[in-house]
């Protein structure tokens, strides 16, 4: 009558069908003892009877005995919340033998206060011994039980992690509850917000053994390591779990890191000093800055720590002043949090008195409701301490001013940083089996090694978790209402754009003006670019060309000094200037699309950062350096033509000399107004007058004009002889005047009476291209000076031209491949994007990101918490 449920097999999951594959039950009956054995292992319940017996009335209700003994219970009772583990059962009957063993020691003192017979004290030592013999037996099956657990746990890993199974449920727990501290770390570095989720602070004196507590429960020597030096120069977040293999990998890298292999060990300690060294600012030794890190492997039970540096009590050389403080307020700032459970790790080799780190303890905790007190180098404690008894009262919590959950001793080394973690272990096991303190019962055997350490922090971590996420969860689901709403009011019509976003919306606006600077048209750079040419070369032309040429006595002279100077201005400085004038027209026109209000469009909170990338582009850029070869062979060409085509650019030649002249002509007059003062005119309507300076000027002025008016065709300079002969003139009137005075302002007033001269030629020369046509033959007219001009002109609208097209061709694909970079340079550098975009709008979405981010991933890690349970 039953119903064939073979067609029903798929559901039971697969793993229940490949038990036998997966876990070998006769290796496991071997190694579990027979009936005999476990016959030999129990102790002799008679010779129990009897001792116990005898504590009948010193364990009576109200006696000392009784007492003392709930006094110990009581410590008991609290080690029971860390006994969930897998071998919870094992424990606690190992924690039964122990009780048992405290029983007889209380027994043997009674015996010893009784003054009973010398045979009773001998059965007790003997019920004392073979309980520690079955208590070391019990530890050797238990540890054979576990190594043969891990190895099937990781074969069960191994095979989800090949896909087999799905359920990472346990694995990926821990790394969703590190996301959630990475972010509100990154959210708020100082710890100013509600951060009240756990996690293990691990704090210690300098040089006490934090760092190697911390590689025994991580079991790889993952941190840099030196003698009496501090190593630990800013925080470090590790996050513990679960996984086939044993590997480490930063969370800002895809790298892992092979904790098997030696060479990958010495990697990552050498990443992790790079990285610390580089968080350290200038002038600093320790930095706030958390490095996080994450670590996996079979066995590992799941949890967050975070490595601080060692406290100190001196600044010594070499540090800078404010370390100790540094290091007090970084402790503080991760201890202050209610539910960071402390562990405390104190050195054993070392006076208790001279500990700094349990007065901080007891002052962020002083009730001890979420301390772990760890006591380190217990071997060489052992052989230094002259009594015991001190290392009791440690573990007992009677010796220093705090209180803790639980006290633990271990034994990380003999102090040789090439130990292995196998090594250690191995190492710490035999001792703790040969100590005297678990002989004479000083030490419980649940408060030793890292081994039981790691499964009682875990199990306390846990527990801190489960009680204290919720609550966090409500608390930023309040932040993130009351952000929103600040929102709402202060920016209604805005989208919540955060720092990345922005900087990716100004970053597509600086690329969008860059290529519209493709659509600038030709006959606008042309004339940008001739037109601030001129200005640039205008003077040296004037100066140095034009003037020294026109003062020579024929044509055949002036076109000789012309060429001469052409050429040596061309071969040295044309081209130079040529690229200048470009490059500069370039800025002008990428800074006024860069700067250029779009109206209602315009978001301001993009200016710092628009003018941050025109800044470091403009720095970056440089014009290709064989622009100027070819320039120069180009300008040389185009001043060598002297043959004007048509009236046309003759007319043009005049129009652009007479522009050129006129302009001069005004600033000269300018500066010979300065010279002399106002005329009376002004000093008639402005009620001003001349300074003496100016009435010597003017009076020299008129004396010199005199002279212009009498040799029409006067040299440029004056002679010896004329300076002596004004000069007299001058004093004859009672003006007293210095030759050097006479000459500045001849210099002057023949500029003005050559520029005049000039002007009128040009009028002159309107009717001259006839003339130049037949090359002036038969005619008194000679216009070599707009000849001149035309030539300037010419190479001036060619030069543009060749400008224009290396613009075009290369230079605005170089500047915008240019910007490409210095964008992207930016985007990596989250310090620069903060100092470029700021403002309480952008701070704001940046906390309402965050928030939201990490109320998101609270929920989604507590879903994964109660799924799990």
């Amino acid at each position: 009558m039953m119903p064939d449920l073979e067609e029903y097999k798929w559901i039971i999951p697969d793993f229940v069908w490949e038990l036998d594959e997966l876990i070998d039950f006769e290796k496991l009956l071997k190694a579990l003892p027979d009936a005999d054995d476990l016959a030999r292992l129990l102790p002799d319940f008679d010779k129990i009877g009897d001792s116990l017996a005898s504590l009948k009335g010193f364990l009576s209700p109200g006696s000392p005995g009784e007492t003392a003994f709930r006094a110990t219970d009581q410590g008991y009772d609290n080690d029971k919340q860390f006994k969930k583990g897998l071998l919870g059962e094992l424990i606690l009957l190992q924690q039964q033998i122990q009780q048992h063993e405290e029983e007889a020691r209380r027994a043997a003192g009674f015996s010893s206060q009784q003054k009973r017979k010398v045979s009773d004290k001998e059965k007790i030592d003997q019920l004392q011994e073979e309980l520690l013999r079955t208590q070391l037996k019990y530890q050797r099956m238990l540890e054979r039980l576990e190594k043969e657990n891990k190895e099937l746990r990781k074969l069960v890993l191994q095979r989800d992690d090949k896909g087999i199974h799905q359920r990472k449920l346990k694995k990926s727990l821990i790394d969703m509850y590190s996301e959630v501290l990475d972010i509100l770390s990154d959210y708020d570095a100082s710890y100013n917000t509600q951060d009240h989720l756990p996690r293990v602070v691990v704090v210690g004196d300098q040089s006490a053994g934090k760092t190697s507590v911390l590689e025994m429960i991580a079991q790889a020597r993952i941190f840099p390591r030196g003698s009496g030096e501090m190593m630990t120069r800013s925080p470090v977040k590790v996050t513990l779990s679960e996984g086939p293999h044993h590997v480490a990998l930063f969370k800002d890298s895809s790298r892992e890191f092979d904790l098997t292999k030696e060479e990958d060990l010495a990697a990552l300690r050498n990443e992790i000093e790079i990285r610390m060294r580089n968080s350290v600012k200038e002038g600093c030794t320790v930095s706030t800055e958390t490095i996080s890190l994450s670590v996996k492997g079979p066995g590992l039970q799941r949890m967050v720590l975070v490595d601080l540096p060692g406290v100190i009590s001196t600044v010594t050389s070499g540090m800078a002043p404010d370390t100790k403080e540094t290091i007090f307020s970084i402790s503080k700032a991760y201890m202050q949090n209610p539910n960071a459970i402390i562990l405390c790790i104190q050195d054993g080799s070392v006076d208790a008195e001279r500990s700094i780190v349990t007065d901080l303890v007891s002052q962020m905790d002083p009730q001890g409701k979420r301390t772990i007190f760890v006591l380190t180098k217990v071997d060489l404690a052992e052989k230094n301490v002259a009594s015991p008894n001190r290392i009791q009262q440690i573990i007992e919590g009677k010796l220093f001013p705090m209180k803790a959950l639980g006290y633990f001793a271990v034994v990380t080394g003999k102090g040789n940083s090439s130990e292995s973690i196998e090594s250690i272990k191995e190492y710490e096991e035999e001792f703790f089996q040969n100590s005297r303190l678990l002989k004479t019962s000083m030490l419980k055997a649940h408060q030793v090694t890292t081994k039981n350490l790691s499964l009682a922090v875990s199990d306390c971590f846990w527990k801190m978790v489960r009680e204290s996420v919720e609550q966090q969860a409500d608390a930023f689901k309040a932040t993130r209402f009351n952000l929103e709403t600040e929102w709402k009011n202060n920016y209604p019509r805005l989208r919540e754009l955060d720092r990345n976003e922005l900087f990716e919306k100004a970053k597509n606006e600086i690329l969008d003006e860059v290529i519209s600077l493709t659509q600038v048209t030709p006959k606008h750079w042309e004339e940008m670019l001739e037109k601030t040419l001129w200005e640039r070369v205008s003077t040296h032309v004037i100066e140095n060309i034009y003037l020294p040429a026109a003062q020579t006595a024929n044509s055949g002279t002036f076109n000789t000094t012309v060429d001469i100077k052409l050429k040596q201005w061309t071969d040295k400085q044309l081209p130079n200037k040529a690229v200048e004038v470009a490059w500069e027209t370039l800025q002008e026109e990428f800074s006024r699309f860069m700067t250029e209000k779009k109206g209602k469009e315009h978001d301001d909170i993009f200016d710092k950062l628009k003018q941050a990338v025109r800044e470091e582009t403009i720095k970056r850029h440089r014009w290709n350096e064989r622009a100027e070869d070819s320039l120069r062979v180009i300008q040389h060409n185009a001043l060598e033509d002297r043959s004007i085509s048509d009236k046309q650019q003759w007319d043009a030649a005049i129009h652009f000399m007479e522009e050129t002249l006129q302009s001069r002509l005004k600033d000269t007059e300018s500066v010979i107004e300065d010279m002399v003062g106002p005329d009376w005119k002004k000093r008639w309507l402005y009620w001003v007058g001349r300074t003496k300076e100016q009435n010597i000027r003017n009076e020299t002025k008129n004396e010199l004009e005199k002279l212009i008016k009498c040799n029409e065709d006067h040299p440029a300079y004056l002679a010896n002889d004329e300076v002596t002969t004004v000069r007299k003139n001058l004093e004859a009137r009672g003006v007293a005047v210095d030759p050097c005075l006479i000459k500045d302002t001849w210099h002057q007033i023949y500029r003005r009476y050559f520029l005049k001269s000039a002007l009128n030629h040009c009028n002159l020369c309107r009717r001259g291209f006839y003339y130049y046509q037949r090359h002036f033959v038969d005619s008194e007219l000679e216009c070599n000076d707009i000849v001149l001009f035309w030539r300037i002109q010419r190479m001036l609208a060619i030069t543009a031209n060749t400008l224009r097209q290396q613009l075009a061709n290369t230079e605005v694909r170089r500047l915008e491949k240019n910007v490409k970079e210095v964008l992207e340079d930016f985007a990596e550098d989250n310090e620069k994007k903060v100092m470029l975009l700021t403002g309480k709008r952008v701070q704001l979405a940046e906390d309402l990101k965050k928030v939201r981010e990490i109320q998101e991933k609270l929920e989604a890690f507590i879903e994964a918490l109660h799924q799990e349970k």
